[in-house]
């Protein structure tokens, strides 16, 4: 198949392997090698490409939707989103229930924590550029980081330390945090989450 026809049949900027078979279209892996040689599509992971001339309007966090599924966008990348936290975020570090996982490809680096199961909601839907990703609701996002960074909070200078923006934080949900931290059932998270929102 050359490489207008692929082109012409495909509409997203990103597409992968599944999407070629689903829409019908039949391409040899030898192919699919040759035009990434030649520059027309960049691979962002085995079996994931985008279109070299589409690459701009290529959304990190649709991306990072895309790379590893089931996921959603939290920790330092949704608390900067919200504006939670002030420093700019790099990379884009999405939670996971599969293995955590590192992605490096020429679009960024994806980072994937594993959650187990019971832990994996309070996401929701966002578009950015016609492109559609998950992302934690800032309530989540706040207590993701709080059980991911758990070891390194003792006290409340550690608190403190976290930066967070506290005229963004009085914006909260206060109910909806307060139902989920009762969720994740940990009395050192509890007491962090009362001390940040007094």
């Amino acid at each position: 198949m050359k490489y207008i026809e692929l082109f012409e049949k495909i509409d997203s900027p990103v597409f992968s392997l599944q999407d070629l078979k689903i829409s019908g279209i039949f391409i040899l892996p030898y192919q699919i090698s040759k035009l990434n040689k030649a520059g027309y599509i960049k691979k962002i992971k085995n079996g994931l490409y985008a279109f070299t001339n589409k690459k701009e309007i290529v959304t990190p966090e649709y991306l990072a939707y895309k790379i590893y599924q089931p996921s959603y966008i939290s920790l330092e990348s949704a608390l900067y989103h919200y504006g939670l936290m002030p420093e700019m975020v790099y990379n884009v570090t999405s939670i996971s229930t599969k293995t955590t996982r590192k992605f490096k490809n020429d679009f960024g680096i994806f980072i994937y924590r594993n959650i187990k199961k019971e832990l994996f909601w309070g996401y929701k839907k966002e578009e950015k550029k016609g492109q559609i990703y998950q992302i934690a609701e800032p309530e989540k996002a706040l207590l993701d980081y709080i059980y991911f960074n758990l070891f390194k909070i003792k006290d409340d200078f550690d608190i403190k330390e976290l930066r967070l923006n506290p005229i963004l934080l009085k914006q909260l949900n206060i109910k909806k945090l307060k139902e989920y931290t009762k969720i994740f059932d940990n009395k050192k998270i509890t007491k962090i989450i009362l001390k940040i929102i007094q």
